[in-house]
């Protein structure tokens, strides 16, 4: 419905085998109206240094969870998990006096930090490097690789469907956040694709097929990226377990 509507003039329903009611006319409005070009560069922006943030984070803290022997490494784990449970949205005030007081506000910093970390993450990948056999690491060790060498060489080329899961979920999140950039951010240069996409929206009445053209626009890339990695989130899916 969303598909067709986007094709649909002002006031009227597309049809599938009716030629004349398909219009390209809402798409081009829509893009032109949205600035999606800037909105796109902003939010993949936004959304690769999170995902980057998070896969460096999540990898370290994981494997120090799986596999370093320490006190409190329980208690640590569940901590993390805790987290899960708290809304990003309760925390909004304190973020944004840290912000504030470190001059964030209005940068791209203000999108990127908040999120560089998550317990997701850090426990997805701390499940998966629990499936990898020690004694890959234990034989790495013998010929004299540390502990980063490991990760580095070993862990993380075999947790790869952990980390395309992560990836994937991680893009996708930010990429469709709307709380961050309209709390943290008022300049129109770091407006996002949901910033944009949330301008569509008028108080009394909807333009349904502009709005849907835009809605249109806006899922295309994300839906390209899962359809390319949909096989290693499955797997990663598939093989991350409760093993403790």
């Amino acid at each position: 419905m969303v598909f067709l509507t986007s094709f649909a003039p002002s006031g009227a329903t597309p049809t599938l085998f009716s030629k004349n009611s398909w219009s390209f006319a809402n798409y081009r409005e829509a893009w032109q109206r949205g600035k999606f070009l800037l909105a796109f560069a902003n939010s993949t922006l936004v959304a690769l240094a999170v995902t980057g943030f998070q896969i460096v984070t999540s990898a370290l803290a994981g494997y120090a969870l799986a596999r370093l022997k320490f006190r409190g490494r329980q208690a640590l784990l569940l901590i993390v998990l805790a987290t899960l449970v708290i809304p990003f949205q309760l925390l909004v005030i304190p973020i944004f006096l840290v912000l504030k007081w470190g001059h964030l506000i209005n940068t791209y910093w203000a999108l990127i930090f908040p999120t560089a970390a998550n317990g997701f993450g850090i426990f997805l990948l701390r499940q998966y490097f629990l499936t990898i056999p020690v004694e890959l690491e234990e034989a790495a060790a013998i010929d004299g690789a540390n502990r980063l060498q490991i990760l580095w060489r070993i862990m993380l080329p075999l947790a790869r469907p952990a980390l395309v899961t992560l990836f994937l979920f991680t893009f996708i999140g930010e990429w469709n956040d709307l709380f961050k950039p309209l709390v943290f951010t008022t300049r129109p240069e770091l407006r996002t694709v949901q910033l944009a996409l949330a301008e569509f929206q008028e108080q009394f009445t909807n333009n349904w097929p502009l709005l849907m053209a835009a809605v249109t626009i806006a899922t295309i890339p994300v839906l390209l990226l899962f359809l390319i990695g949909q096989r290693q989130l499955i797997r990663g899916i598939a093989t991350t377990g409760m093993k403790n």
